[in-house]
């Protein structure tokens, strides 16, 4: 997993991204596309066409890192808007890097009253 700060962002970059990109087109995407700072410190998530892949670049202070998942079986959920950006919460990245919907995920039982 990666360590994600506390006051750390989580964006989704909505649509389809070229997954040949690297560092560089995946910073500019940042900048251009979503209108953010590359070099905040935050995480952007790019997922291909065929929705079997992510990628997840991050500028930890000293430099950009850069993550990848395919998933061998299945796709990783995406929200439906064809542009823009989605902002989640380290816990949803956790669900969406182990293939879970993060978007409706099941809670454990909860009581109803004590005793």
């Amino acid at each position: 997993m990666i360590p994600v700060p506390a006051s750390t962002k989580v964006w989704l970059a909505a649509g389809v991204t070229d997954m040949r990109k690297g560092f560089n087109g995946l910073s500019a995407l940042v900048q251009d596309v979503l209108k953010q700072d590359p070099f905040s410190g935050h995480l952007f998530v790019f997922r291909g066409r065929r929705g079997d892949l992510i990628k997840v670049i991050w500028w930890d202070g000293q430099g950009a890192c850069l993550f990848s998942k395919r998933l061998e079986k299945g796709r990783f959920v995406w929200p439906s808007p064809s542009t823009g950006k989605v902002s989640l919460s380290p816990a949803q990245l956790s669900m969406l890097l182990e293939g879970i919907d993060w978007r409706m995920p099941e809670r454990t039982w909860r009581p109803l009253k004590a005793g």
